[in-house]
């Protein structure tokens, strides 16, 4: 999200939750922390407000919740299991997603070490040991079988990111039967949500949904 309207525009179109791009080392729909505190404030009651933080130090990753509100920390690198630890320690009531990004089947195993420290899991696309890292944001869809094994082994809920768009995410949801989808670039034009793609999204999202009960869709801010 990058303002309180489209906050309010992904609520009116039935999304679950929003996420705010705090700074990264790369990739698009970065905001400001005062930005992030003015969405998180006036977000619509019963909307989640996931903050997308790169940090990794458990110190730094509380203090940033505390400055801007958010009610779950959506961590895009990988972060120790003592700082996991720590951050249930300081930020009781906050939930914890931990991103593991999927490139190969190595990301089953990670999924699984990393599922009993954190609240849910969100599969997306990037590239963390690259010398300027990819931590989202990068449009690309994985390979979803991948994707759907951690879905089977995990006991956490599991998102889906990763290039899904309204021509796709009806074919992403039926692969592998997340808890819930996230989207972001494919959602917007020229910079900007797009009511449009957001209401196509959303009703393909309820028309694949049938054996899973009600998948949450989420919108971030790129």
């Amino acid at each position: 999200m990058a303002s309180r309207d489209e906050a309010e525009l992904a609520a009116r179109c039935g999304a679950a939750a929003i996420g705010l791009v705090s700074a990264m080392p790369s990739g698009p729909g970065v905001i400001d922390e005062a930005t992030i505190a003015d969405i998180v404030a006036g977000a619509p009651a019963g909307l989640a407000r996931f903050l997308l933080t790169s940090r990794t130090d458990p110190a730094r990753i509380a203090a940033q919740q505390r400055r801007t509100g958010a009610d779950t920390l959506q961590l895009v690198d990988r972060v120790a299991p003592d700082a996991l630890r720590s951050l249930r320690e300081r930020l009781p009531g906050v939930s914890l997603v931990q991103v593991v990004h999927v490139r190969d089947a190595g990301a089953v195993e990670e999924a699984a070490d990393v599922a009993p420290l954190v609240d849910a899991i969100l599969l997306d696309s990037g590239n963390p040991d690259l010398a300027v890292k990819r931590l989202g944001g990068t449009g690309r869809v994985h390979d979803w079988t991948h994707s759907r094994t951690i879905v089977e082994e995990v006991d956490r809920p599991v998102y889906l990111a990763g290039g899904l768009r309204p021509s796709n995410v009806g074919a992403a949801i039926a692969a592998v039967r997340p808890f819930g989808v996230d989207a972001c670039s494919g959602l917007r034009t020229r910079g900007r949500l797009d009511e449009r793609r957001l209401r196509r999204f959303m009703r393909n999202v309820r028309k694949a949904g049938g054996g899973v009960g009600r998948p949450a869709a989420r919108t971030d801010g790129c």
